[in-house]
Parts: C-alpha cells; sequence; structure tokens
C-alpha cells in the first residue's frame, strides 16, 4: 500500500497528516479553516485518495502558517507513500469546469519542483481564507513535492469556483499521474529515476 504518516510540530502549527493512495477512506480533514477544509475534501476526493489531517494553528494571527505548513506536510507525504516511482504515469493533466469558471491543472512528478500560477482572485477572502493562500498551499505543495505544477484559470468570475476548480483539477491530474500503467517498465524517465 502506498501510504504515509507524517508529524510537523513548530511554534505556529501542529499538524497529524496521514494519506493512502490506494484507499478511498477515510477523508476526514480538520484544519480549524473552513474553506481550507472544503477544499482539502474536493482534492483528496477527486484524487481518489484517502486523507486524513488534523491541524492546529495560530488562527488569532490568521490562517497563513497554518495553510502552508499543511502544504507541505502533503507535499512531503505524498512524496513518501510514492516512493520509487515505478510503473507510474507520472504525468497528470485535469480541465475542471465549475459552473462559468474552467481550471486547469497540469503536473509532472519529475523530482524537480516548480510551480507556475496563472490565476487571478478579485476577492481578498472566501470566509476566514486568503484567497492568497491557494498559491501559497500549492507552491509548499509542489516543492515538498518536488513536482512540477503549472494551475491555470482560463476564465471564471467567482472565487470560490475558481478555487474549487484548482483543487479538483490538481486531485485528478495527480490520480492520474500516480497510477500504475502496465506498459511502463520502471520508472518513465530515460534517467532511470525520478
Amino acid at each position: 500500500m502506498r501510504q504515509a504518516e507524517m508529524k510537523r510540530d513548530t511554534f505556529e502549527t501542529q499538524i497529524h497528516l496521514k494519506i493512502n493512495l490506494d484507499a478511498q477512506e477515510p477523508v476526514c480533514i480538520d484544519t480549524g479553516v473552513g474553506f481550507f477544509d472544503h477544499m482539502l475534501t474536493l482534492f483528496a476526493r477527486h484524487g481518489r485518495m484517502a486523507l486524513e489531517v488534523k491541524a492546529v494553528g495560530d488562527l488569532h494571527v490568521d490562517s497563513h502558517h497554518t495553510v502552508e505548513d499543511v502544504g507541505i506536510v502533503l507535499g512531503q507525504a505524498l512524496r513518501e507513500a510514492l516512493g520509487d516511482k515505478v510503473g507510474i504515469n507520472r504525468y497528470g493533466t485535469s480541465f475542471v469546469p465549475m459552473d462559468e469558471t474552467l481550471g486547469m491543472a497540469s503536473l509532472d512528478l519529475s523530482g524537480r519542483s516548480y510551480l507556475v500560477f496563472d490565476c487571478a482572485f478579485d476577492n481578498p477572502k472566501l470566509g476566514a481564507f486568503d484567497t492568497e493562500l491557494v498559491e501559497e498551499f500549492f507552491q509548499a505543495l509542489a516543492f515538498n513535492l518536488q513536482m512540477n505544477l503549472h494551475l491555470k484559470i482560463l476564465h471564471g468570475k467567482n472565487n470560490h469556483h475558481k478555487a474549487e476548480s484548482l483543487f479538483k483539477a490538481t486531485g485528478r491530474a495527480l490520480r492520474e499521474a500516480v497510477t500504475y500503467n502496465p506498459e511502463i517498465q520502471g520508472v518513465n524517465s530515460t534517467k532511470g529515476l525520478l
């Protein structure tokens, strides 16, 4: 089973996370930031992976540390769960429509970290969640998973829909990338490792 369990304790956050790429249950998210919980739930459900997150952060300051640190821990856990990446597709791309919005995620589990984020939010907040933290989360995720991740909002107006399409698309693209392909011998790279 491709699974991992991670803990991160700092003066700003305490995070306990479990992930299983080969199961779909449970999905249980509690970060203290309602909108972020919703987004992580969508990410896990559309990525068809079991994900448990319990985070306690300095929300009296704001939600920045909590969101960024969950991204760090999630990326580290995914990297551990993937192991040597033998036999996986490696690449994944997904377009997700959300009413008037169309979001795209395209990724490569290359072992090299990069984020291209071509997404604009007109509203600075969604509930208690700062919309600028969408990029912070995905940057932390990409760099700690050592993933090349491109995100784009092709069109849209509603900020909730924009964020939702990105989290769903990333989950779906990740599912495609981590799926075993019987046609792939070893790792999907001319280097011989990822």
